[in-house]
């Protein structure tokens, strides 16, 4: 075999390897969180042994850090992708559904970034810092500017997109109490309640009639 070739198939091999420790990590710091997860574990989850785990991350540390690198960029997306030039209720109708798909589709991942904000962002301050503010900030500046030209009811804009988390994420983080408390389909349509529930509180019109009935 060419040495490029031999290169080639050691450095698939290796991502192939990669990619299962990722994935075990995920269902392990998921379910037990950083402080409750191990490389024993992790290693198990693969189905290798800690040494062949440790040849690939020198710890626990650099395999949480790698899996937390490679979800913030996926995690700021939906956010990232509001249109300025859009219609500003459906843009934020567009926001609040794909918060939810994220939920539904990546609840491991979900529940990794919960749990790290809960030990009070110790890996991902800088990122929150850097990252996050500023894409809050000048999602804020988005809609004041929307609520001030009339195309949206106003709205603490802050307080409207941290709204927007709690109730798209807890689909994640909470879900074994949503399965014991609401099981089947007891729990009903989140996508259309959150539409209905955020169209009524955004849309000008419906705004105005809540104060005329009120």
């Amino acid at each position: 075999m060419p040495v490029s070739d031999a290169s080639t198939a050691r450095s698939r091999r290796r991502h192939r390897t990669e990619a299962a420790i990722l994935e075990a990590a995920l269902d392990v710091f998921a379910l037990h969180g950083f402080r409750g997860a191990t490389l024993d574990q992790i290693a198990e989850g693969a189905g290798m042994s800690k040494p062949n785990l440790l040849y690939y991350f020198a710890s626990k540390e650099e395999v949480h850090a790698r899996l937390l690198g490679d979800l913030l960029d996926h995690w700021l997306a939906p956010l990232r992708a509001i249109d300025p030039g859009g219609e500003p209720v459906e843009e934020i109708l567009r926001y609040v559904r794909r918060k939810l798909d994220m939920s539904r589709d990546y609840p491991r991942e979900s529940r990794l970034f919960a749990g790290e904000i809960i030990a009070g962002a110790p890996r991902i301050s800088d990122f929150l810092v850097h990252g996050l503010r500023p894409l809050v900030d000048e999602t804020v500046g988005l809609i004041r500017g929307w609520t001030a030209a009339g195309r949206l009811a106003p709205v603490d804009p802050m307080q409207l997109i941290f709204s927007i988390w709690a109730l798209t994420q807890h689909h994640a983080d909470f879900a074994a109490q949503i399965a014991i408390v609401a099981p089947g389909d007891r729990a009903g349509d989140p996508g259309a309640f959150l539409d209905q529930l955020y169209r009524r509180l955004l849309t000008p019109e419906a705004a105005a009639e809540r104060i005329r009935a009120g």
